[in-house]
């Protein structure tokens, strides 16, 4: 990728077709990209515009036998998107309410992962595991991080506040209930557990076509996250991270918390490699197991990684044994495969048909027990599928 001196991003195969020279030790200069083994010059449609080293002639013969393949870019919340496809086809870019924002109002990362994406992407989507996975344990007890070192808070007391509430209600329920509803650009994945005074905790999930995920964690004041899921190849992805809020900047504090690897962020290296990965078994800490933490290792992000990593390159799931609370990952797997077989048809998938269908938006709510989802869902977000902004838009 480069970007051109009028500003556009170029996506473009990475081999020259004169000798196989790999176009990463390019230079970018007038709005293209030169080889550096012997000059010739691509712009950001992976035309040939210069052969310097034949006869102009000859060059111009040359011009059309000599373009690379390139892709349909576009830039949106920080992020470049690119379209496989014939740029004639390329739907318009998802319209992500953190890409909606100003932009003092996100912040972005990614990290390189080590498996396939579609695991990872999994992990992301079953929100059961927060009750295991991220607990923390105080005196051999498994119990929320705020709690590790302290004298945990009794059942319905009244000094204690909602947000820290949540977190015991995620410990001392680990097998909430799940209901899914569809939506025009994915899935709503609600998870209910047992809160105080005969309410229920839900945790409302969005997974957005094909590789997004808006986490749950929030409530209506707090910084917005999500994830997208970008395959390199079978065995490896990059996962971009995105905090956001509707409302206000991201202040400089907030920013450097995330960028040192606080909540689905990680700590990373210059090579957006994090610091804690397989190679050092993500820096596990027995003794912090013991005492502090339900995993020993440090960060909620490389805690989801060090799980979807061990389930191997490809986790082979012939070997799996679903129960109830993945109901989530099962139906994201019917509506890949349904969407891969429709495109298969020549149909356009589900999530492509509509930009605005993806400006909607995830977190947590409370609410009484005989209060039904939908209802649930929609005191929370406004409507139905979560709010939507600029409602007077198609």
């Amino acid at each position: 990728a480069f970007r051109v001196s009028t500003g556009r991003v170029g996506i473009v195969e990475p081999r020259c077709p004169h000798g196989g020279a790999n176009l990463f030790f390019g230079r970018n200069e007038a709005c293209g990209l030169r080889c550096a083994y012997h000059g010739w010059k691509f712009d950001a449609e992976g035309r040939c515009v210069d052969i310097p080293n034949v006869t102009p002639d000859v060059a111009e013969r040359m011009k059309p036998r000599a373009a690379i393949r390139s892709l349909h870019t576009a830039e949106a919340g920080d992020i470049v998107w690119a379209y496989f496809g014939h740029p004639d086809d390329a739907p318009a870019v998802p319209d992500f309410e953190f890409a909606a924002v100003p932009a003092e109002h996100r912040f972005v990362g990614k990290k390189r992962q080590q498996c396939n994406w579609a695991q990872a992407c999994e992990g992301g989507l079953d929100t059961a595991h927060f009750s295991y996975l991220h607990a923390g344990i105080n005196e051999g007890r498994k119990v929320g991080l705020h709690q590790v070192g302290r004298v945990p808070s009794g059942s319905g007391d009244t000094r204690e506040p909602p947000r820290l509430a949540r977190l015991r209600w995620l410990i001392e329920d680990g097998a909430p209930r799940f209901t899914v509803l569809d939506h025009a650009a994915g899935l709503l994945l609600c998870a209910a557990r047992t809160a105080d005074d005969d309410h229920l905790y839900w945790r409302m999930t969005q997974f957005l076509m094909p590789n997004h995920s808006l986490t749950p964690g929030n409530f209506p004041e707090d910084t917005a996250l999500a994830n997208t899921w970008v395959p390199i190849d079978d065995t490896s992805c990059w996962i971009f991270c995105y905090a956001w809020h509707p409302d206000r900047p991201i202040g400089e504090r907030e920013r450097e918390r995330l960028a040192r690897g606080a909540g689905i962020f990680a700590q990373v290296d210059d090579d957006y490699v994090p610091i804690r990965r397989r190679e050092n078994d993500y820096l596990l800490d027995r003794e912090l197991q013991r005492n502090a933490s339900f995993t020993g290792i440090a960060g909620i992000s490389e805690q989801d990684q060090a799980i979807a990593d061990s389930q191997g390159p490809i986790a082979d799931r012939t070997r799996e044994l679903l129960c109830q609370t993945d109901l989530g990952v099962v139906r994201f797997r019917d509506l890949m495969f349904e969407a891969a077989q429709g495109v298969r048809e020549g149909e356009t998938p589900l999530g492509a048909r509509s930009a605005r269908a993806y400006r909607v938006r995830s977190g947590d709510a409370v609410a009484p027990r005989d209060l039904a989802v939908e209802e649930v869902v929609r005191e929370r977000f406004g409507e139905r599928w979560g709010v939507r902004l600029d409602t007077q838009d198609p």
